[in-house]
Formats: C-alpha cells, structure tokens, sequence
C-alpha cells in the first residue's frame, strides 16, 4: 500500500503538514486521533480522563491497527509509537515519516497540555514524554525530516519530505 505515515511528538506538525502533503501528492488524509474521538464519542482529553490513560493507549493501538487504507497520508497521534503492533499495522501500509523536532520547539509550540488530550502518565511532564518517545519515533522511521527555523514554513516542511520520499524511492 502506498501510505505516508507521520510520526513525531505532540505539536511537531504532524496534522497541519499532512493535510498540505496530502493535497499536494493528491492523497487522502486521515489523523488518527479524530479517529479515537470519533470512535469514542469524545474528545481525547476526556477518554484519557475517564478512562485513564493505560486504556486510552489500548483504543489507539486498536483503532491504529485495524486501520487500512491506501494513497493516504496519516497523522498519528504522539503516542502511536508506544504501541508495536500499531506501528507494525502502519509500517506494513507505507512509509514512516519522523517529524523531528527540537524540545525547545515542541515546548513553544504546545500550551496546553493539560487539556489538549496528550497521553503521560501522572509526574511526567512534555520533556520526558519526549525522552521516552524519541528513541521509538527513531527505530520506527523510514526518513527522518528535521524541522528547525532553517527549513521554514511548512510548505517548506512538505517539499523536504518529497524530496525524501524520491530519494528513498517511495514516490
């Protein structure tokens, strides 16, 4: 199948630049975590609130894993990765694209994570999210796109992952 699936932590970009790439490759976009609402009725903040955070991660992996599709960009969730099988599921459907982002860019970028529905354990914070996640968004990717403020806009963002997407013989 011919997927491109967008990986990375929570505020790297990962929706706004796959409905850009998915317009510009003329591919359908999915985001996986309007599926999980979708599936559950309710926003991710109030699935992880009420039902906790061990069984949010049980939805995402099951909605992830009996995803199919084809000619689609997919934007996961930050926590995709935390589950194999979802990420099997995935890697089997197309490629995995890392948006790489710098922690002090994620830590800009995102202001509420109290209620923007990220999955963390109580004492964990947005840096050791990003410590714990970092090595699995690294095992799981095809290509890697670093974003920093040298590649710009997204539109920028979008090319690079192309220009990748060419090189690696996936387009």
């Amino acid at each position: 199948m011919d997927n491109i699936v967008l990986i990375g932590m929570p505020g790297s970009g990962k929706s706004t630049v796959g409905v850009i790439l998915a317009k510009t490759l003329g591919y359908d976009f999915i985001d996986t975590d309007l599926l999980i609402s979708k599936s559950q009725s309710q926003t991710l903040q109030k699935i992880i609130d009420k039902q906790g955070l061990k069984r949010f991660l049980e939805i995402e992996s099951d909605v992830i894993e009996k995803l199919t599709c084809d000619r689609t960009v997919i934007a996961t969730g930050g926590s995709a990765v935390m589950s194999a099988k979802a990420m099997a599921n995935l890697k089997a459907q197309g490629n995995i694209v890392y948006l790489d982002v710098p922690f002090d860019e994620i830590e800009r970028r995102i202001t509420n994570i109290t209620t923007r529905g990220i999955a963390f354990d109580k004492g964990e914070n947005l840096h050791t999210l990003f410590e714990k996640r970092t090595p699995l968004y690294r095992q799981y990717a095809d290509i890697t796109v670093t974003v920093s403020d040298r590649i710009g806009s997204t539109e920028a963002v979008v090319a690079k992952i192309i220009e990748f997407l060419k090189e690696y013989k996936a387009l």
